[in-house]
């Protein structure tokens, strides 16, 4: 009999931060309160899965044509990429990410097990990749999507890392992109929104998901998920 498998998809708080505020906790009790209430709400085997809903209410917004081919930047733990794999059977996905050391418990080999636990691993492939310059020509892929990811590279203007992952998608596409985008971080969004408008993106929304789509306002600022933003549209 085979053995059943699961998948595993880390926790968007690595265990490391977690243990090392645990010893902290010593000379900061509220701290280690706060990281460990973090750490279960993210958990995807803990009451509140937040990671969970997260990924699984952007994959929604994903959609692929018959044949068609996505790309998730920034994968992961290959959470969202394997989330939309199952949402669109008729299409693949390819995950990509440089699994830095700040999320050391990822890697590509885990988001291959995962597709493996969790049945499309013949509709998704995972390789290394750089957010900032996606080594993909233009209007390669029929859906874009990311979830939490550039917030998370300094230094970068966060609409320029916008703008490179639409350059790959195709006219008539549809791109979910999920994110802290906070005027501080981002810029003016609703300026961005109406330059895309301009162009000719059709369909394009900013949702503040912090008001009850994923998580509640008081619930970000306590999660750390304060101005979290989901533009979607289709090019």
């Amino acid at each position: 009999m085979k053995q059943q498998t699961y998948p595993d998809y880390k926790n968007w708080i690595p265990e490391w931060m977690r243990i090392g505020a645990n010893v902290l906790g010593v000379v900061g009790v509220a701290v280690c309160l706060w990281t460990n209430k973090m750490y279960y709400t993210f958990s995807y085997n803990g009451k509140r899965k937040l990671s969970k809903t997260i990924v699984e209410g952007t994959a929604e917004y994903v959609t692929l044509p018959e044949g068609g081919v996505g790309l998730d930047v920034g994968c992961g733990s290959g959470a969202l990429t394997i989330a939309c794999a199952k949402k669109n059977p008729q299409g693949t996905m390819v995950g990509v990410d440089r699994w830095g050391k700040e999320y050391m418990d990822f890697s590509n080999a885990l988001c291959v097990k995962n597709a493996e636990a969790e049945g499309v691993a013949d509709r998704v492939s995972f390789r290394q990749g750089d957010a900032c310059k996606l080594d993909f020509p233009d209007e390669t892929f029929d859906a874009v999507t990311s979830n939490y990811v550039y917030h998370n590279i300094a230094g970068k203007d966060k609409q320029e890392l916008l703008r490179e992952t639409l350059r790959v998608l195709k006219k008539g596409g549809t791109f979910a992109i999920h994110d802290i985008m906070s005027p501080a971080r981002y810029g003016d969004m609703d300026a961005f929104v109406a330059e895309l408008k301009a162009e000719g993106y059709e369909d394009v929304q900013l949702i503040d998901t912090t008001r009850g789509k994923f998580i509640g306002r008081a619930e970000s600022i306590v999660m750390d998920l304060a101005g979290s933003k989901l533009l979607v549209g289709t090019k």
